[in-house]
Parts: C-alpha cells; structure tokens; sequence
C-alpha cells in the first residue's frame, strides 16, 4: 500500500472538479481539490493552472471507474415533464 497522491483529472472549471470529489466522496473515495484561482476571485486562473482532482494511489482506479461509469437515467416515461 502506497500513501502517494496522484493527479486522477485536471479541470479548467472549479465547479466541475468539485462535482466530481463530491461524487467520490458519495462513493467513499477519499479526495482533495487543489486550485489557484486566488480562493475563487479569479476563477480564469484555472484556464492557466488548471484545476487538480486529487486522489490516493491505491484509489486511482476506483476513482476512474466511478467517474467513467455511465448514468443510471430512469426510463423516458418517468422522467418529470417540463
């Protein structure tokens, strides 16, 4: 077992990475989001210094499994109507 940190995905976008350690942490999946965007003032940083979704090592393949699995969508005829 290894304690190392990896980079699972970068992101140009603050709110998706977050959406995504969200659900890893719904899952169990420890994460960490790591971003220089000046605490949020100047979100346009991370076009620079992209947005980093970090995840232990021995997690790296679950992480990528549960990011990569396609959506449980509920038949057309449940979904609510507009």
């Amino acid at each position: 077992m290894s304690d190392g940190i990896v980079v699972l995905r970068k992101y140009s976008d603050e709110f998706m990475a977050r959406l995504d350690a969200e659900i890893l942490e719904a899952n169990g999946v420890p994460v960490q989001v790591s971003a220089d965007t000046a605490g949020g003032a100047y979100p346009s940083m991370a076009l620079i210094n992209p947005v980093r979704l970090l995840v232990r090592e021995e997690d790296a393949e679950l992480a990528k499994e549960i990011l990569d699995a396609p959506a449980d969508l509920p038949p057309d005829d449940e979904l609510p109507s507009a």
